[in-house]
């Protein structure tokens, strides 16, 4: 099955239909040329995918970038192909200039010296043993590998007969005479028995055998350390992950071998056959700078890393309550990085889900989970501050939201546009379809703040002291300090500012649904998803990732493993906002607010890429209406039934920042065109906004 969505942006093919005549006006082709551009192209391997794809041009699914099911192997490039390879390909011979790399001197600074010198070691102790003589033997050959393996070859000379190189110094066989076409050792190929040779002694059985043991028991043991902890940390690095297979395979397969079947070798060609040993390991670089696009089980490995230290940080969090171990500042930084993979597995459960499933199915699934990491934590940091009596924590929270809001719509899109405008120059997107996201973020934002605006036109100025700017008691200027709006003496915020605010958080999901129904069904020719031909892909053929069982219990999984990692954000914040020289507005709108959305980040800028920049600026602007249109009104609702003291009103820094974004960024899209200057302005803006936040004043109660 094929879809229609440009890859790269078919706003880039400009092109009029030819259909049309010369007598028609210029605005009459101007408006189908605008059409021709909303076309795009979506091809798919599968159904499943090509659904997913479709969603990411839907209003309100969150946009992902990773694919959803296995892609066939023998489709993938050659630069991928070789992050999955096993590292027993010999190729053929190149010129040791070509293995002096940065990457490969660092493994020898970092890991080859003392894993060399830790082999030494275990050779020397197995020599004593006198048993052990031929395992010391291969720990001495092994040192030499591990201090510089790359263009060296690990081979098993076991009953197999195949061509043997050589150059092989260890090589038993040597039968010669009869050329070899093959100019490479091919890794595993198929075995043949051996024929039995005259005067052929009988080797003892491996397991049978004294020394074997002896080995288990005293070398084999403190290897099993030095190569788990190179695996670790090489993993860990993610470059650096061909050091991690090399020493796993080493771990799990050579050093199980008898001594005499290992043979290490510098050679690549093969001139003669006869007993030919098979290729273990072979090497040529330590590092690979494409690693990260590797998966496991379609999960990008960053996001496997990183999910030990969810657990670390629950461990710590809730058994070391006295802080004996770690302090609240490493508690707190634990916990709000933990946020950053439990927020990529939901949103690739929301992906697989809806990718498996009908359109009403994902709207619910999307509407449902696609703000439940942000949700968690604001809910509890208000219960957290409600139950300790800290007005503090919901200034945090209000400035969580906007923090939110101001680098969905300025940040997102403005790296997103440096990092594709520096790729392609200039990219074009449908300035009809973000202009549907600019009238709902209006409407977003003017909702949102209108019970502010409501208050400071018809509220009283209270300051708590008013002094003469003289001195003493002359008729002069007064000097007031920390003046603010009273809306608790009297009716005002009873009568008038609570339910302006209950109709506000009614109206805001109406006006979403509305925009759903707009974007979806009435005119979603705005977005026309067309399904091509000549491309023949199902559902059967589709190896999903995530079935759908699955990706609902990692959504739950990961949803109650991120409210305990709110909880204990909101319990070991207090210490980072008691910081004199930081404000507690800084700390919400930074920390808080951008790193859950670390992971949408790093979807945009993929996009951008790929020269897709319509979906970059998508994903801003689907997180800024979601945050105004669903997460406030569903906070006010928690506080109706729960009082937790949550009032939707924003100080003045939140009010112009947003409205003055809003305005911004509308002005930006308006030419349908994007380049790395206009990012840049978007992002320089966004960083002015957060200078100021750094230095304003702290809020009332912090």
């Amino acid at each position: 099955m094929s879809l229609s969505s440009p890859s790269t942006d078919t706003s880039s093919r400009r092109r009029r239909p030819a259909e049309h005549s010369q007598g028609q006006s210029y605005h009459a082709c101007d408006d189908s040329w605008e059409e021709l551009q909303s076309k795009r192209t979506i091809r798919a391997e599968n159904e499943v995918e090509a659904n997913k794809l479709v969603n990411n041009y839907r209003f309100g699914f969150r946009k992902w970038k990773s694919h959803v099911t296995a892609r066939p192997f023998e489709d993938r490039s050659e630069v991928v192909k070789e992050l999955y390879s096993e590292l027993n390909v010999i190729r053929p011979h190149t010129g040791p200039g070509h293995l002096i790399t940065c990457g490969n001197v660092a493994y020898v600074l970092v890991f080859g010296w003392w894993v060399s010198l830790a082999y030494l070691l275990v050779s020397i102790l197995m020599s004593i043993t006198i048993t052990g003589i031929p395992y010391g033997k291969l720990c001495l050959k092994l040192s030499c590998y591990f201090l510089w393996p790359f263009g060296k070859s690990i081979h098993e000379i076991g009953n197999t007969l195949r061509p043997c190189c050589e150059q092989t110094p260890d090589c038993d066989c040597t039968i010669e005479g009869i050329e070899d076409n093959s100019p490479v050792l091919l890794p595993s190929p198929t075995e043949v028995p051996v024929p039995e040779m005259p005067g052929q002694l009988v080797r003892t059985p491996y397991w049978s055998r004294f020394s074997t043991y002896v080995w288990l028991l005293l070398g084999y043991p403190p290897l099993v350390a030095i190569h788990s902890l190179v695996c670790f940390f090489s993993w860990i690095l993610v470059f650096t992950i061909p050091v991690a297979k090399m020493n796993a395979r080493t771990l799990s397969v050579i050093l199980l071998l008898a001594p005499e079947d290992v043979s290490v070798s510098t050679c690549s060609r093969r001139k003669h056959q006869g007993y030919e040993a098979k290729a273990l390991l072979c090497c040529y670089h330590a590092t690979n700078w494409y690693y990260y696009k590797y998966t496991v089980d379609g999960i990008n490995v960053f996001a496997v890393n990183l999910l030990p230290l969810v657990i670390i940080a629950m461990v710590i969090g809730y058994i070391d309550r006295e802080n004996q171990y770690a302090s609240s500042d490493v508690k707190f930084a634990m916990a709000i990085s933990s946020i950053i993979p439990l927020s990529y597995y939901i949103g690739m459960g929301i992906a697989s889900i809806s990718a498996q499933s009908n359109f009403a199915v994902g709207a619910v699934v999307n509407a449902t989970f696609g703000s439940i990491t942000e949700l968690t934590f604001y809910i509890t940091a208000l219960l957290k501050g409600h139950q300790a009596a800290n007005p503090c924590l919901q200034e945090v929270v209000k400035a969580a939201l906007t923090g939110t809001l101001l680098g969905c719509i300025l940040f997102i899109p403005g790296i997103c546009m440096i990092i594709g405008g520096l790729r392609h120059s200039e990219q074009r997107f449908n300035s009809r379809c973000t202009g549907v996201s600019s009238a709902l973020l209006f409407i977003s934002v003017g909702g949102v703040f209108a019970p502010t605006l409501f208050s400071k036109a018809y509220g009283n100025l209270v300051c708590d002291a008013c002094t003469s700017s003289t001195g003493g008691n002359s008729s002069g200027p007064l000097v007031c300090h920390n003046c603010h709006y009273d809306l608790n003496n009297g009716t005002l915020f009873h009568s008038h500012v609570e339910p302006l605010v209950y109709t506000v958080s009614a109206l805001l999901p109406i006006a979403y649904i509305i925009g759903l129904i707009f974007t979806l069904k009435t005119h979603s020719h705005i977005y026309d998803i067309q399904v091509g031909e000549g491309q023949e892909t199902g559902h059967h053929g589709a190896v999903v990732h995530w079935s759908r069982w699955r990706s609902l219990i990692i959504l739950v999984m990961a949803t109650v493993l991120t409210s305990a990692c709110a909880d204990l954000v909101t319990e070991h914040i207090q210490p980072i906002l008691n910081q004199p020289n930081i404000s507690q507005y800084f700390i919400g709108v930074t920390v808080l607010a951008m790193v859950p959305e670390i992971p949408e980040i790093v979807n945009g800028i993929q996009f951008a890429l790929q020269n897709n920049i319509s979906l970059s600026l998508e994903v801003g602007s689907c997180i800024a209406v979601q945050v105004c249109m669903l997460q406030i009104p569903i906070l006010v609702l928690f506080n109706t039934f729960y009082d937790v003291g949550f009032v939707l009103l924003f100080s003045d820094l939140h009010l112009w920042a947003s409205i003055f974004s809003v305005i911004l960024v509308n002005y930006i899209f308006m030419d349908g065109k994007s380049d790395y200057l206009q990012g840049t302005a978007l992002v320089v803006v966004h960083l002015i906004l957060m200078a100021m936040y750094y230095f304003a004043p702290s809020p009332a109660g912090c």
